[in-house]
C-alpha cells in the first residue's frame, strides 16, 4: 500500500476569531495522577483533555454569556484542555495555547487529538504500535485524529476524514498527556 501524505492545510481554518452535563463524561470513572488536582465541579482531574462535541462553539472571555466571545470555533471533534472549572464553564485551552471559557454541554469526554503542532516533519501512522511496523500514512502537523486507546507509549487512533486507522507514538500527539493511558 501506498504511504499516503496527509497535508493539515484544511485545519488553519479551526478557529475563526471574530472582529477582533456531560462536560468530562459525567458518567466515567476519573482517574488521577500525581500532581493533578479535582475539579471543583465536577470532581474530574484538572487538567485533563476533552474534544469539543458542538460543529460550531464560542470561547468566552470569561464564564458567562455576558462576557464577549473571544474565538468560534467550527470543527467537531477538536482537542482542547480542560484547566478550570466554575459552574457549567469550562476554562479550556486549545494546541495553539488560546484560552477561554465555554460552556460544558459544548465538551464531550471522546477523546481526540492532533498530530503536534511542534513538530516540523511529519509523523508515521504504522500498522503496529512499532518503529518498525510498516507505515500506513504520514501525518503532518496539526492533523486531527480519535483515539481509540493509548499504553502510554503509543495510541491506536483513526484518521478523522479518512478513516485510516493505526499506531503513533504518544510523544507526538497532543491531546493525550505523556505516559497517560487511554481506555
Amino acid at each position: 500500500m501506498k504511504t499516503i501524505t496527509i497535508l493539515a492545510t484544511a485545519l488553519l481554518a479551526l478557529s475563526l476569531p471574530l472582529s477582533s452535563a456531560v462536560a468530562q463524561g459525567d458518567g466515567e470513572k476519573p482517574t488521577f495522577s500525581a500532581g493533578w488536582k479535582k475539579g471543583r465541579e465536577t470532581g474530574f482531574p484538572i487538567p485533563r483533555f476533552v474534544s469539543l462535541r458542538s460543529e460550531k462553539a464560542n470561547m468566552r472571555v470569561g464564564p458567562s454569556t455576558d462576557y464577549p466571545t473571544k474565538w468560534v470555533y467550527s470543527v467537531r471533534g477538536l482537542p482542547l484542555e480542560i484547566t478550570e472549572e466554575y459552574g457549567n464553564w469550562r476554562r479550556v485551552r486549545d494546541q495553539e495555547g488560546v484560552t477561554g471559557w465555554m460552556l460544558a454541554p459544548l465538551l464531550s469526554s471522546r477523546r481526540t487529538a492532533v498530530v503536534g503542532p511542534w513538530l516540523t516533519s511529519p509523523v508515521a501512522l504504522h500498522a503496529s504500535a512499532s518503529a518498525k511496523a510498516r507505515t500506513v500514512a504520514t501525518l503532518s502537523a496539526r492533523v486531527r485524529l480519535e483515539i481509540a486507546h493509548c499504553d502510554g507509549k503509543w495510541c491506536r487512533v483513526t484518521l478523522t476524514e479518512r478513516r485510516i486507522s493505526g499506531f503513533v507514538e504518544q510523544s507526538a500527539l497532543w491531546g493525550v498527556y505523556p505516559g497517560e493511558t487511554v481506555e
